[in-house]
């Protein structure tokens, strides 16, 4: 079954963040942060299938390329406490083939920078577990808008507050609307569904649905992370896992 799971995250210097090393682990890289001179090489690491460099029809050449896409988002903030990448992290549905997974990444990845004009590095990561069923997708965003001449304005609409929950809704529909558009073209019947579980029973129970209403009022679980769910793909139990569970 197709799981949905979308989560933004921010990246900041005051918490001794680099967007570069984020780009080069994501990525499975080797990148040189010129602020810092610190080289962050992943090149060894397994497990990523592709990295492709998103951006704005008008963006520079340059944009397309990790390292100096990186190096300039980093120079680009001045301030000790600057938030310098944003990334959204979306499962893939294991159902889908690489091909279309590559495409539904590629389109998800478009439709961020239509709206925000910003420029992401997208990653494929394979699982890391035999059963194959955790495949997912990192793009790493700039905070600034990108056009003809480089960085410019900060992505302020993202930064919290009303406007942010607002944006960030719009992203959790269209992420699930998008993977549900190449669920439905690949002939495959699995669905995901970016509401509450509160939501969908009550959207069940004004369509007459009272079967699915009752089995959406079970409580929400809690999101493992690839190390609590490794453990559990073992066998080995962990208090996450219990509390999924109960």
């Amino acid at each position: 079954m197709a799981i949905y799971h979308t989560r933004v995250k921010t990246f900041s210097r005051a918490k001794g963040d680099s967007c570069v090393a984020a780009a080069a682990y994501r990525a499975g890289l080797r990148l040189t942060d010129p602020r810092t001179g610190k080289r962050h090489d992943y090149r060894l690491r397994g497990g990523v299938v592709e990295t492709r460099c998103i951006v704005p029809k008008d963006a520079p050449t340059w944009a397309c390329k990790p390292s100096e896409l990186w190096a300039a988002a980093e120079a680009a903030e001045k301030r000790s406490d600057s938030t310098i990448a944003r990334e959204f992290e979306i499962a893939l549905p294991h159902e889908l083939d690489g091909p279309q997974r590559s495409k539904l990444v590629s389109a998800l990845g478009r439709a961020l920078v239509e709206r925000y004009g910003f420029a992401i590095q997208a990653s494929i990561h394979a699982p890391d577990t035999p059963d194959g069923l955790n495949w997912h997708a990192h793009l790493l965003a700039t905070t600034r808008r990108i056009g003809k001449d480089g960085l410019a304005d900060k992505t302020r609409e993202l930064d919290g507050g009303a406007s942010g929950r607002v944006e960030i809704e719009w992203t959790r529909e269209m992420v699930a609307d998008t993977i549900n558009r190449y669920l439905d073209e690949a002939e495959i019947a699995a669905r995901v569904d970016h509401r509450s579980l509160k939501a969908q029973a009550e959207a069940a129970i004004e369509r007459g649905d009272l079967t699915a209403a009752l089995g959406l009022t079970r409580q929400p679980t809690v999101h493992l992370g690839k190390h609590a769910t490794a453990l559990e793909r073992k066998g080995v139990p962990t208090e996450l896992g219990e509390m999924n569970a109960t």
